[in-house]
C-alpha cells in the first residue's frame, strides 16, 4: 500500500522552493530555549530547565534526531525546530544521537524519565525499538515516528510521519533502466547507514525497477549517507574497477557529492565517464544537477516539522491520526533543476 495519506506533489515542491531551512548548511546558533539550540554537533542533547510536563500549557515533546550527517537531516532538523516553537504551543527537547542507535534509545529513555507529553523519534535503525517503545506506551506517553520506521508492532507508536523510500528507489532505478536499456552496464553503490529505513527501502524500490535490464552490480558499500564516506568508498570502487563503472547509484546527494570529489580526482567526468543518480535533491545535489555532474535526482522532502507537529497536537488531545502518512516525492532532470535552482531553499 502506498499511503493512507498522500500530499501532493506541488505542494511538496512548493514548500521547498518558499519555506526557509537555515539549518541546510549544517550549522546553528544556540540560545536559552530547548526548541532552538544548536543541535548540530552530535550526541549531545538540548533541553528545556525542567524536562517534564510544561506548566504554562506547552505540549512538551522530546525529539530524538539521528544526527547531522548530511545537509538533508540539517534542513529537517531546522523544520521541525520551526515546527515545535513555543510560539506553536510546543516545548521542544532535542537529542542527536551522532548516527549511534544505542545513544538515541538512551535518549527516548531520557525523555521518558523526564515525563514528557509526546515523543518523536526518526529512528537510526528499523531494529532494536522494541523494548522502549514498550517502555513510552506503559508510562502513557505517545509515539510518533518522524522520517524513518521501525520494524516494531505499529501498536507501539501512533503514528508514522515521512517519505516513501521505496517508491523513491523505484523512481530512480526507472530512470537507470530507460536510460541504459539493454546496453550491459556496470553500476556500483553508495549505501545509506546499514539497517536503515531509507537504505533497505531504496535498495528494494531501485532493484525492483531494474529487474530484467542488463544492469549489473559490480560493488555495494555503505557510505553512512555522508560526503566523507561516500568519497572514501568511492576511492574503493575506482581502484578495484576502475573504468569499468559506467553507473553510480548513491542513496543521498551527500555520497554522490563525496564520490564526485573521488571521480575528478581519479581523473575522470562524473555524469559523461560515470553517469550518477542519486536521492534527496539538497541544494548542492541539486547545484551538480545543473552543471551536470549528476544525471537524475528523486526528491526527498526534509521539511515535514509542521505536518509532524499537527499530528503530535492531535495525538496529545486524544484525537484520532492516521497511522501512515506520507508526504510525494519527484524526480529532477539536468533541465527542470535549472528552472528552480535559484529558488531552491535547502
Amino acid at each position: 500500500m502506498r499511503t493512507k495519506k498522500t500530499l501532493l506533489a506541488g505542494v511538496a515542491l512548493l514548500g521547498a522552493v518558499t519555506l526557509m531551512a537555515s539549518g541546510c548548511g549544517g550549522s546553528g546558533t544556540s540560545d536559552d530555549g530547548a526548541s532552538t539550540s544548536n543541535d548540530d554537533d552530535g550526541a549531545n542533547a538540548s533541553t528545556d530547565d525542567g524536562g517534564a510536563s510544561s506548566g504554562d500549557g506547552l505540549i512538551t515533546v522530546g525529539f530524538a534526531q539521528t544526527g547531522s550527517e548530511s545537509g538533508w537531516r540539517s534542513a529537517n532538523t531546522e523544520s521541525m525546530r520551526e515546527a515545535f516553537s513555543e510560539e506553536n504551543g510546543f516545548d521542544l527537547v532535542f537529542n542527536a544521537a551522532d548516527n549511534d542507535p544505542a545513544a538515541q534509545i538512551s535518549a527516548v529513555r531520557s525523555f521518558i524519565n523526564q515525563e514528557v507529553d509526546a515523543i518523536v523519534i526518526a529512528p537510526i535503525v528499523e531494529d532494536g525499538w522494541d523494548d522502549v517503545l514498550q517502555e513510552a506506551q506503559e508510562a502513557g506517553i505517545p509515539v510518533v515516528l518522524e522520517d524513518r520506521t521501525v520494524s516494531s508492532s505499529d501498536d507501539l507508536y501512533e503514528a508514522w510521519v515521512g517519505l516513501d523510500f521505496r517508491h523513491e528507489g523505484v523512481m530512480a532505478g526507472e530512470w537507470a533502466a530507460e536510460t541504459f536499456g539493454d546496453t550491459p552496464t556496470n553500476m556500483v553503490v553508495l549505501e545509506g547507514t546499514t539497517g536503515s529505513a531509507p537504505a533497505n527501502d531504496r535498495a528494494a524500490g531501485f532493484a525492483e525497477a531494474i529487474e530484467g535490464t542488463a544492469i549489473t552490480v559490480l560493488d555495494s558499500q555503505t557510505g553512512n549517507f555522508t560526503r566523507a564516506d561516500g568519497k572514501t568508498v568511492m576511492e574503493g570502487f575506482l581502484q578495484k574497477h576502475g573504468s569499468d563503472i559506467d553507473l553510480l547509484y548513491a542513496h543521498n546527494d551527500d555520497m554522490a557529492l563525496g564520490a564526485i570529489d573521488a571521480i575528478e580526482a581519479a581523473g575522470l567526468v562524473p555524469g559523461e565517464d560515470i553517469q550518477i543518480v542519486s536521492i534527496d535533491a539538497v541544494r548542492d545535489g541539486m547545484q551538480a544537477l545543473v552543471d551536470g555532474k549528476i544525471n537524475y535526482i528523486v526528491t526527498c522532502f526534509p521539511l515535514i516539522g509542521d505536518l509532524v507537529a499537527e499530528v503530535v497536537a492531535d495525538v496529545v488531545a486524544g484525537n484520532p491520526v492516521e497511522k501512515v502518512q506520507f508526504f510525494e516525492d519527484r524526480p529532477y532532470t539536468q533541465e527542470e533543476a535549472a528552472e528552480v535552482i535559484d529558488e531552491w531553499q535547502y
